[in-house]
């Protein structure tokens, strides 16, 4: 356990955040595998139920007419049309009753969503953020989060991206600006202790 990880302390007011754990993500190619990645968020929403912890699963989702789709004007826009419903599936093995899931359409959880909401209501005030991609789902709520003063803890190894270059900047130059950056195991070790 590394020094910084011993200053990690965990208690009552702290909510696991998991960005886009959802089929259609995990299917697509990332700078990890993406079966450890998954396997990484099951160990710490397991970590966090067993303490009753919330466990917040965001996933991704537009109608299906796809009226709800980003249309900005940008070199390289997203998609042009809703993907399937299976798409934006949460794998069995990672939900579990209880859990709050919210529906994002955009890069960032709280951007049009319920859930600056949900955290507030349930106390929270520290937030540990993973998920996929780090540049993108995940470095989007977390600066949100940190503008809304929420204490951010990152789990680098729960997080991946389509580029390692984008993941090591992020986790490089801007999370630890923002939060603390640390391990799966570590932040089952603080909440354990």
């Amino acid at each position: 356990m590394t020094a910084e990880a011993h200053r990690l302390t965990l208690g009552g007011d702290t909510a696991l955040v998991l960005i886009d754990l959802q089929t259609g993500i995990l299917d697509r190619p990332a700078a990890k595998p993406t079966p450890e990645i998954l396997g990484k968020g099951i160990a710490l929403a397991e970590a966090f139920r067993a303490h009753r912890l919330p466990v917040v699963l965001v996933k991704v989702a537009w109608s299906p007419d796809g009226g709800d789709l980003p249309t900005a004007n940008v070199d390289r826009p997203g998609p042009a049309a809703a993907p399937p419903a299976a798409f934006s599936e949460i794998p069995a093995e990672l939900a579990a009753l209880g859990d709050v899931v919210v529906t994002k359409r955009h890069w960032g959880a709280f951007t049009g969503t319920e859930l600056d909401l949900q955290l507030r209501r349930r106390g929270i005030h520290r937030i540990v953020l993973a998920g996929i991609s780090t540049s993108v789902g995940v470095e989007s709520t977390a600066r949100t989060a940190w503008e809304l003063s929420y204490d951010l803890v990152f789990a680098e190894d729960a997080t991946a991206d389509t580029d390692p270059d984008s993941h090591a900047h992020t986790f490089g130059k801007i999370f630890p600006r923002i939060g603390k950056v640390s391990t799966t195991d570590e932040i089952i070790a603080a909440l354990d202790s």
